[in-house]
């Protein structure tokens, strides 16, 4: 394939890019891609923000020129470029600029009406024939995630995953912008064991998946990466945060707290700082602290001398130690905000 569109596009680059256009798309049904990932491929192969729009599915999606994903797009102009779902249909899709179709949108617009097609009709049409269900459908999981689907979408996205009637299922959100369900009982943090940073929601019925989903993505946001520069769990459950959850809300980042500026002051002491003092405030005792960071319990007593030196207060105490879990928190915040989450999930 490769070979056969080099040679289009030295003797018709429109038909190379067109058969590069069909091979994208058919990739994405073959991958089993949502309605997202399908707009957002427009909106980057067309150079232009896309919208899909459908009343009759509940779909009011946009997407930015760099694939990001929002909701609620708002009145389209109708001297857009435009195309239908359905041939002969109302528009649905919209490329956010003036002037006529090029051939490269024209093709871009039939693909993804076709893909999205397919996606509505195997996730959220009355009709329900699917003969045979996907295990694992990513379109399904963005159905049962999304809160402005319909009960009935919702329940037949849930048979498509083959998901318990009446067990508790997660919602699990990934740093590279995947979203997953799982039955509760079987969501252990080793389950993610090399994935990366990964949130995960409380346990709820299945058509509560969106308030699930929507405290998964707060708990990514206090996931760690792991480095020195991020240290901490890399796997974080919304419900073992508590009242934690709130900071999440209440922080403004244009004005980072006292304490997270000391403790980025005492992190410039050494790439081991901020790692020592996650191990020591999340460990009973200094020996077992120590442990954990292959360090003599002596020389870990020094270090919390020297960080508590930097950072102006003691850590040792209960209060201080509260003090510095904070601290680490409110800066786990800053270095995930909220926009950022949101761009790589949606």
């Amino acid at each position: 394939m490769h070979q056969v569109v080099a040679r289009l596009d030295a003797l018709d680059p429109e038909a190379g890019a067109a058969i590069r256009v069909i091979r994208r798309f058919d990739e994405l049904l073959e991958g089993g891609a949502g309605l997202e990932p399908i707009l957002a491929t427009v909106a980057v192969l067309t150079g232009a923000p896309a919208r899909l729009v459908d009343a009759r599915f509940a779909v009011d999606l946009r997407a930015d020129i760099e694939g990001h994903v929002q909701r609620n797009t708002g009145p389209a102009d109708p001297h857009w470029p435009h195309a239908p779902l359905e041939p002969g249909g109302h528009p649905a899709f919209w490329l956010e600029r003036l002037g006529p179709h090029t051939l490269l949108d024209a093709m871009v617009l039939d693909r993804a009406a076709f893909a999205a097609r397919e996606v509505l009709h195997r996730t959220r049409s009355a009709t329900r024939t699917s003969p045979n269900p996907l295990a694992n459908d990513p379109a399904a999981v963005e159905v049962l995630l999304d809160g402005g689907a319909s009960e009935a979408d919702r329940l037949h996205a849930a048979r498509l995953l083959h998901l318990p009637e009446r067990a508790d299922v997660r919602a699990a959100a990934s740093a590279d912008g995947a979203g997953q369900i799982v039955v509760a009982g079987r969501t252990g943090a080793d389950r993610w064991d090399g994935a990366g940073r990964i949130g995960v929601g409380p346990a709820v019925p299945v058509l509560e998946l969106p308030k699930s989903w929507s405290h998964a993505r707060t708990a990514l946001r206090f996931a760690a990466d792991g480095t020195d520069d991020d240290p901490g769990p890399s796997v974080v459950f919304a419900d073992e945060l508590g009242s934690l959850m709130l900071l999440a809300d209440a922080l403004n980042p244009t004005f980072p707290p006292a304490d997270v500026r000391a403790l980025e002051k005492a992190a410039r002491s050494g790439p081991w700082v901020l790692r020592t003092l996650v191990e020591f405030t999340s460990h009973a005792s200094l020996r077992l602290a120590a442990a954990a960071l292959y360090i003599h319990h002596s020389t870990l007593k020094d270090r919390i001398t020297a960080i508590e030196h930097d950072l102006g207060f003691a850590v040792s105490d209960p209060a201080g130690r509260l003090r510095a879990q904070l601290a680490l928190a409110l800066r786990r915040l800053l270095l995930h905000p909220a926009d950022q989450v949101a761009a790589a999930l949606d």
